[in-house]
Order: structure tokens, then C-alpha cells, then sequence
């Protein structure tokens, strides 16, 4: 018993420690707005950042009067012991509150992304104009211009990675390509547009603005594998059998001739229509009954379906501003796509890591900690059911059983939660780490290989190949592990920032959307159940609000907590519970605009609501 005791003690008991000193200060420029002193014609005003977490910053200037309303930058100069306030100097003046251009530009700043144009020294090393396939090219590249390759993209897509083929051979088996951009003939080791690329890692994609990884000559043309143009590849084609089953497996620097960009939709619309015949939708209909076979497969082996709610804006073509907003519907072609992907990327991590063990750019997708399915335990226990989370098979299994009779977004819920207990997927070197496996894949090995227009790691992938299959000399810090393990580092980090400003751009345009809408009646699902609040998650427009039932201002409801339901007495609130809210637009504050919703079903006294946006994180691919 006493054994029993300490080892309890142990497992509450939690390393602490304190701060003792600051080595460096790691300050940046804040955007923000001014809060004018109520002194009239005082120089000395308060700074607030838009980042809650920075404190307010003392600044001087005559200027205010003109600042008001306007988000500006400040940089923080230094912090007296004996003041509250650090002090700062005002940097720049971004624009008026609320204006797109200004908004799109503080959360870059805010973010870190970097969004310059592009400097003369970088564009000088872009190829001249007109640019044409050379004699040499022909000499040492497989010809596959004749092949129906074709690309299936979202609707708009300039930036073109990957097109994809597939023929029956003579021999009755089938030849599957997935044809890349070949991005790395163009941007070579060490200039100027390389360096550039690797600092800025991969491109951001904000809602009706891109920020492009690489100039627009390169990432909207010269590389972009559009319809009916010739174009470098790189190529990945295996020998199947008609059960999705690899033979052979070859790697060659291409030229291709892609015969049409379809969207999703269109190749959907192609892939059903019994009445068309022709090469392409043929080459279609061939890669959708391989993929399904492919995913069948990788699922038996583990690999996770997860869920997270995304929404697509519909842009006035005029005003720019969102006039319809509704969750991503993804169709069978986007399972299609997905799955050559994944196995092309998986060839090509195999291919390089037997080559080059140690210095091998790859990426990784670690298994949680247990704790971190405990909600998702408990959610499935309120429904009497039960999640298994031994391994990524086990999971697996156990979300494809969990099904609610007369609830079909059940399922969808519960893969929403599990998704939030997984681990962030990360690039690394093969020659600093042991644990290469993907979780979410279940795959012992993987890379990013199919998208080197908007992700650096991918150039860096297709060099390793390059040298791999002889196409092209390599250099050295191409074979150093430690500048390996370095860049990976920054490419994480990006990876991380772009997907927080594209976040940011959904939550800003989500609120333009409500503020031309007004109040607008919708139903929703309870996600999470707190001990004085509810999560409720509306499918339709993909959002997430906290529902509080402490309010300062007026006597809350009587509540009572149980943390094993997870529920809230005495009106019961459950996990995954229908419910009906109000959403309008809170815009009181001009820096911290919010949704606001107010619930209408079922009907509690005393009740005032907050909302948040969240946007799933985890990067299984």
C-alpha cells in the first residue's frame, strides 16, 4: 500500500523550475493599435499589440491623432525595472483597422512570413524568355510526351505540381506515372533564388492571395504542368498488377506534354459519365479503381481517416469580400490524387534513404502520448462505446466501428476529436534521428516528393533522387547531416507559421462574411463539455464557440460538472448533443473583432456565449 501511495505521488508530482535570467531578448516589431492619452496634447500614449500575449507598450509621438484607427508597427526600444510598460518607438503605419490589404499584412507580419517582392539579385538567376526544351534536354531525359498524362487540381490552380498517367502494357499489366515539376533544373545549389526559397520555405495560401515560395515565372509557368504545354518532369512510374500491386518501380528526369487540367469536379464528372470513352477518362477510371484498392490497403495496415472541419469562401469578383461560405465537400478524385501521392512519396523516401542513410530529408509523424486520447475515450463513453488506441491499427479500427444509429455525423465528430489528439508531422534528417515511422500513415518511411512549386523540402528530395538515379551531381552540404538537420529545422518552423496565417486569413474572412450577413440561425454539435462552458462545432460554416455559463455581469445557472460523461447538470449538456445558435458578428472592438453566438436550443437562463475559430493542425501527409 505504501508502494501503492508513493508511485501515485510520483505520477502527480511534476518537474518545476523558475526563471533566474533572460541570455537574449527575443523582440520584434509588434503590429497593433494606439490607445490615445485622454492628455490633451500629450506625446505619451499606450501601445496594444494584436498579439494578446504581448503586454501594452509606452511609446512617444506627435502623431496621434492620425494613428487612431490605423494599425501600425512598434518596436520595443527596452523595459524599466520600475515601470510597467516596456517602452518603444512607433516603426510604420500599416493602414486603416479592418481593411483587407491592412489585415492581410499584420497577420504576415504576425506570422512571419515573408512576403517581399522578390529582390533583382534573385530574379537574375531565372531563366531568359522566351524559354524553350533544349537539344541537350531531349539527350538526356526520357521522352514521355506522348504518354495521356493529365493534372486534377482545385478550381484556379496556377501552380501545377503533378500530373499523373495510366495505360494498360502489352503484357496485360499496367503502367501508373506520377509525373512531377521538375523545380530543381531550374533553381540550382547555393545562388541567390535558392537561398531565397529555402528561407522562405513553402508558399502561403491565404484566402484570395497566394505568397508565392518561389517568382511567379516559375511557380505559374515555366514549372507549372499545365494542359498542352511541354514541360520538365520528374517521373515515378510503376508496373502494376490490376490488384494495385507494385512489380517494377522506376525514377527518370522527363519531358512531358500533359493532355488536360481538370478540376476535381470535372475528372469526377468524366470518371462517371458512361458515355465518354476517350484516352483521358479512361487513364482516369484506371487510377480511381487503383487508388480504392491502395486504400483499402493502407487502411487493413492502420493508416488513419481523420477529419477536421475546412470551409471554402465564394469571393465577390467586384468587392473581393466573401458573399458564401460553406465546409469542403471532397469527392472520389480527391481520395484518387491523394493516394499517388502517398505512394509516390513513399517510393521516393525508400529510394533515397537506401542511398544516402544518413543524410536523407524526410518526414515523420510520431504516435501520441496516451493522455492525449482521453477525451477521445470519454466521448466515445458517453455513447457506450469504446476506443482502442494500443496501436494506429487498433485506432483505426475502432473509429470505423463507432457508428450512433439515426446520427450519421457521428463518426464525423469523433474523428474531429481524434485528430486533435495527434502529434505535429515534421521534416527531419534520416542520419539524426531512429524513428522514422509515419503514425497517421502507417508507414515505416516517408517524404514529400510531389510538390516542389510550394514546399522547399521537396526540392531538396528531388535532388537526393537526382543523385540517386545518376541525373545529376551532387554538393556538399547536400550530404551533411548537421545542415540537414539545420534546414529542417526552418522548414518546420515555416511549415508551422504559414499554417497559422492561413488560419488567420479563414478567421478575418469569416468575419467579413457575418458582418454583411447579420444574424444568422444555425444548428451545431457539441464538441468538448467544461466545467463552466460548451463547445459547440457548426458543421456548415466549420466554426467552433465557447458557450459560457460564467458570467460576471449577471447570476449563472446552477451547474454541476462530471468529468467522466463528460457533462454538465442541471440542464444536461452531453458530448455531441444537437443544438441551435444565433451567429452574428461582434465588432466593439475594432482589433479583437469576434463571432458572437447566443444559444436558442435548448434554452438555459443567465447564458452568454464567446466563439473562437480552430482549424486542425495535425499534417499526417
Amino acid at each position: 500500500r505504501i508502494k501503492d501511495a508513493i508511485h501515485e505521488k510520483e505520477n502527480v508530482l511534476k518537474p518545476t523550475g523558475r526563471v533566474v535570467g533572460i541570455i537574449k531578448r527575443n523582440w520584434r516589431p509588434f503590429c497593433g493599435m494606439l490607445s490615445q492619452s485622454m492628455i490633451k496634447e500629450a506625446t505619451r500614449h499606450l501601445f496594444t499589440p494584436a498579439d494578446r500575449r504581448i503586454p501594452r507598450i509606452r511609446i512617444e509621438t506627435r502623431q496621434a491623432a492620425n494613428l487612431v484607427r490605423q494599425r501600425i508597427m512598434v518596436a520595443i526600444d527596452g523595459w524599466p525595472k520600475n515601470s510597467r510598460y516596456p517602452n518603444g518607438h512607433f516603426v510604420k503605419n500599416l493602414g486603416s483597422a479592418g481593411d483587407k490589404e491592412t489585415e492581410t499584412e499584420v497577420l504576415l507580419l504576425e506570422h512571419d512570413v515573408p512576403h517581399q517582392p522578390f529582390s533583382q539579385a534573385v530574379l537574375s538567376f531565372l531563366p531568359k524568355m522566351p524559354w524553350s526544351i533544349t537539344e541537350e534536354d531531349l539527350k538526356v531525359r526520357a521522352d514521355l510526351r506522348h504518354l495521356c498524362v493529365c493534372s486534377v487540381d482545385p478550381p484556379g490552380c496556377t501552380d501545377i505540381d503533378d500530373t499523373l498517367h495510366c495505360r494498360e502494357l502489352e503484357n496485360g499489366n499496367l503502367e501508373v506515372g506520377v509525373h512531377i515539376a521538375d523545380v530543381s533544373h531550374f533553381i540550382r545549389p547555393g545562388n541567390a533564388l535558392d537561398q531565397e526559397a529555402a528561407s522562405r520555405g513553402t508558399t502561403v495560401y491565404l484566402c484570395g492571395k497566394r505568397i508565392d515560395m518561389v517568382p511567379e515565372l516559375l511557380s505559374s509557368n515555366l514549372c507549372s504542368l499545365r494542359s498542352n504545354v511541354e514541360r520538365l518532369a520528374f517521373s515515378c512510374i510503376w508496373e502494376m498488377n490490376h490488384n494495385a500491386e507494385i512489380l517494377k518501380a522506376h525514377f527518370t528526369k522527363s519531358i512531358i506534354n500533359s493532355k488536360a487540367s481538370l478540376t476535381y469536379a470535372e475528372a469526377q464528372m468524366r470518371i462517371d459519365d458512361s458515355t465518354m470513352k476517350d484516352d483521358i477518362t479512361k487513364s482516369l477510371r484506371g487510377l480511381n479503381r487503383l487508388a480504392k484498392i491502395l486504400k483499402g490497403r493502407r487502411i487493413a495496415k492502420g493508416a488513419l481517416t481523420l477529419s477536421s472541419p475546412e470551409v471554402r469562401f465564394h469571393i465577390d469578383s467586384e468587392t473581393h469580400d466573401p458573399i458564401d461560405m460553406q465546409s469542403k465537400e471532397l469527392k472520389e478524385t480527391n481520395s484518387m490524387v491523394e493516394e499517388f501521392m502517398l505512394l509516390a512519396n513513399i517510393s521516393v523516401a525508400q529510394k533515397i534513404y537506401d542511398e544516402f542513410s544518413e543524410c536523407a530529408l524526410l518526414r515523420k509523424h510520431p504516435s501520441p502520448p496516451p493522455s492525449n486520447y482521453d477525451i477521445l475515450i470519454k466521448a466515445a463513453k458517453s455513447r457506450d462505446l469504446n476506443i482502442h488506441t494500443d496501436s494506429a491499427k487498433a485506432l483505426a479500427d475502432s473509429l470505423n466501428n463507432a457508428t450512433v444509429e439515426n446520427f450519421p455525423y457521428f463518426n464525423t465528430l469523433l474523428r474531429i476529436l481524434a485528430t486533435r489528439c495527434m502529434m505535429q508531422a515534421v521534416y527531419f534528417c534520416s542520419g539524426m534521428d531512429s524513428d522514422f515511422h509515419h503514425y497517421g500513415l502507417a508507414s515505416p518511411i516517408y517524404t514529400h516528393f510531389t510538390s516542389p512549386i510550394r514546399r522547399y523540402a521537396d526540392i531538396i528530395v528531388h535532388r537526393l533522387l537526382a543523385v540517386a538515379i545518376n541525373a545529376d551531381s551532387t554538393y556538399p552540404d547536400l550530404m551533411d547531416k548537421h545542415k540537414q538537420s539545420a534546414l529542417c529545422n526552418n522548414l518546420n518552423y515555416r511549415h508551422k507559421m504559414a499554417q497559422y496565417a492561413q488560419r488567420a486569413s479563414v478567421a478575418f474572412h469569416t468575419q467579413l462574411f457575418f458582418k454583411n450577413k447579420g444574424i444568422i440561425n444555425e444548428e451545431g454539435f457539441i464538441l468538448f463539455v467544461r466545467k463552466n462552458a460548451i463547445i459547440i462545432l457548426i458543421p456548415k460554416f466549420g466554426l467552433e464557440g465557447a458557450v459560457f455559463f460564467d458570467n460576471k455581469d449577471k447570476p449563472s445557472p446552477h451547474l454541476s460538472f462530471d468529468s467522466e460523461g463528460p457533462t454538465l447538470r442541471e440542464h444536461t449538456f452531453r458530448m455531441f448533443d444537437k443544438v441551435k445558435v444565433t451567429i452574428s458578428l461582434d465588432a466593439s472592438n475594432i482589433q479583437h473583432q469576434r463571432i458572437r453566438m447566443a444559444l436558442i436550443e435548448p434554452v438555459v437562463c443567465f447564458c452568454f456565449l464567446d466563439f473562437f475559430l480552430f482549424y486542425c493542425e495535425t499534417a499526417t501527409a
